[in-house]
């Protein structure tokens, strides 16, 4: 048996193997050599110095000792030299880092004051920054474009900003009323009688599906299956602009249009129709506008888009959820149930059925389950996402998907802030007859949906809107932080739990009876009003279905022969 190695191994070598490498070794010299004498070369030549009968031999050794001497003193020289550099270079970079450890510091004292402020400031997405920058174009604009939705356009109509423009007495108001393609020719003319008695109101449709500056030519996006060379034809922009110019000749000078008005009424897809590129950003979610932005449509104007009006939370929830900026993503479930109570409870039921092709319900979640099946909105288990549903049917609402018309009030009333002599000067520089002409002849070319189709509205009337920065609340649901609001589940979850295991099991046999009966919002009596808050346990379990609650993508519905189709071409 062999021993166990307890220690290394050892490094002598056999005879046989040390002269084998020796040999090889000498072998690998003489090569060495072989190649050196090929090449010619040979060793220096010792210098055998001065002979002893040489003449003036002491003459010559003490020149070559003065030489060696010579020699050592410039070396010594050089040496000297070489350290003074080094001293010196050693000095700039010690005063270097010197200013290095100053700026540093003046940089941490300046970013700290600099934080100092910018915690004072409230951040791009607040409701008080917003205002600040609604306030700016209003003051830096000579006409105000206040942009309606065809729809309900009086519900799109703020009087606070209305009455801060016309107050102003240098600047001029006109109404756009867009989105004309989702509303009946009969009564889109109602509508363009009723709000030309006021101010000077242009029929217009925006293009979409715009193309950037920087996008090539044969781009195509691939989740969406959308060409953008493609664009929409737009409606009732040579009549806009012939208005502006008409106001530019009598002011003899530039002018700034500053557009305003509320969430998704399409504000800035009237600035990039107008200018032909897609310079401003556009999409369905709300509040993507946050700061002033300038855009060159002509020598002689300039368009300033806005962020939208700020709803003032008095106003009816149909308003709130048709209006306000509110954030689907953050907000509560309650909410969102409310805002869809509140849409079906101002329109006919029947029409409703017709749209989204659904059978007979008794109340709003009902409705919202039905859809959820119909679309394919649905948990782990077979559960209908209400929440969910409730997102998708406010998006609609809001965005161009569905068509719904509103009347106008049977017996008109001007609003306190406009008399005769301020309609009259708000009239002044603007051909009329010629502004009723194009309207009339927009509103023949466009292609709009039947009087059938198009779902009956009944309005709130106008929505009052805050514009002085003074005045905003914010609320902590929809703008505070993340963290913040984590922290406060966190505890307020803490203060609900108890200890005793009696408890335990009577919470856990409550929580079974409510996920089998779940939580009914019954239609309500009155329009405007709110309901009252659901209880704590509602709200738990609303937040879980929210955790748990999948990502929608609202660009394409699951069923698309519910949508309507409105092709804007012209009428042969």
């Amino acid at each position: 048996m062999r021993r166990p190695k307890l220690r290394k191994a050892s490094k002598r070598l056999t005879c046989h193997k040390r002269y084998k490498i020796q040999k090889k070794i000498r072998e690998h010299h003489r090569k060495v050599r072989k190649e050196a004498k090929k090449r010619g070369h040979k060793k220096p030549k010792k210098d055998p110095g001065i002979p002893s009968a040489a003449p003036f031999k002491e003459e010559l050794l003490r020149e070559a000792e003065q030489r060696k001497q010579r020699l050592e003193e410039l070396k010594q020289k050089q040496k000297l030299n070489r350290q003074k550099e080094h001293e010196k270079k050693r000095k700039l970079e010690a005063k270097k880092n010197a200013d290095k450890i100053t700026e540093k510091a003046e940089g941490k004292e300046s970013s700290r004051k600099s934080k100092a402020k910018t915690k004072n400031l409230p951040d791009k997405n607040s409701k008080k920054s917003f205002c600040r920058e609604l306030k700016k174009v209003i003051e830096a604009s000579d006409v105000v474009l206040e942009v309606l939705d065809a729809r309900d356009p009086m519900g799109c109509r703020c009087p606070q900003l209305e009455q801060a423009v016309t107050c102003s007495g240098d600047k001029k108001l006109l109404l756009v009323l867009n989105k004309i393609d989702l509303v009946p020719k009969e009564n889109l003319g109602k509508w363009l009688n009723y709000l030309n008695k006021e101010f000077p109101t242009v029929a217009f449709k925006s293009a979409t599906l715009m193309k950037d500056k920087t996008m090539p030519d044969q781009f195509t996006r691939r989740r969406a299956r959308v060409d953008l060379s493609r664009t929409t034809e737009c409606f009732g922009s040579k009549c806009l602009l012939r208005l502006l110019q008409e106001y530019v000749k009598t002011q003899n000078k530039a002018i700034q249009v500053g557009v305003v008005g509320f969430p998704n009424v399409g504000k800035s897809s009237i600035i990039n129709s107008l200018k032909g590129v897609r310079a401003c950003n556009v999409g369905l979610t709300r509040g993507v506008t946050k700061s002033m932005q300038i855009v060159h449509v002509d020598k002689q104007t300039k368009m300033l888009d806005s962020p939208s009006i700020i709803a003032d939370p008095s106003n009816s929830t149909l308003a709130l959820a048709l209006r306000s900026i509110i954030d689907t993503e953050k907000s509560d479930s309650a909410e969102l149930l409310e805002g869809a109570d509140a849409i079906l409870n101002h329109c006919s039921k029947q029409q409703v059925m017709i749209r989204y092709t659904m059978p007979d319900f008794r109340n709003t979640e009902e409705f919202l389950t039905l859809l959820a099946q119909k679309r394919g909105m649905l948990k782990k288990g077979g559960v209908p996402d209400i929440e969910n549903t409730a997102k998708l049917l406010l998006c609609d609402w809001t965005g161009a998907r569905v068509s719904y018309h509103s009347q106008p009030p049977e017996s008109p009333r001007p609003p306190p802030y406009l008399t005769e002599d301020k309609i009259a000067e708000l009239r002044d520089c603007f051909n009329l007859k010629k502004l009723e002409e194009e309207n009339t002849t927009t509103v023949q070319a466009l292609k709009s949906p039947s009087p059938a189709s198009s779902i009956i509205f009944q309005s709130a009337g106008m929505t009052n809107g805050t514009i002085e920065e003074n005045k905003v609340i914010e609320e902590a649901s929809e703008w505070g932080n993340l963290e913040t609001s984590k922290e406060g589940e966190e505890e307020e979850e803490e203060d609900f739990t108890e200890s005793d295991d009696d408890q335990d099991e009577e919470e856990e046999e409550e929580e079974d009876v409510e996920e089998e009966s779940s939580v009914r919002v019954t239609r309500k009596a009155k329009p405007g009003k709110r309901q009252t808050r659901p209880t704590n346990s509602e709200k738990q379990r609303a937040e879980s279905e929210n955790s748990n609650s999948l990502s929608i993508s609202f660009d394409k519905t699951a069923d698309e022969d519910d949508a309507y189709d409105f092709n804007t071409d012209y009428v042969e």
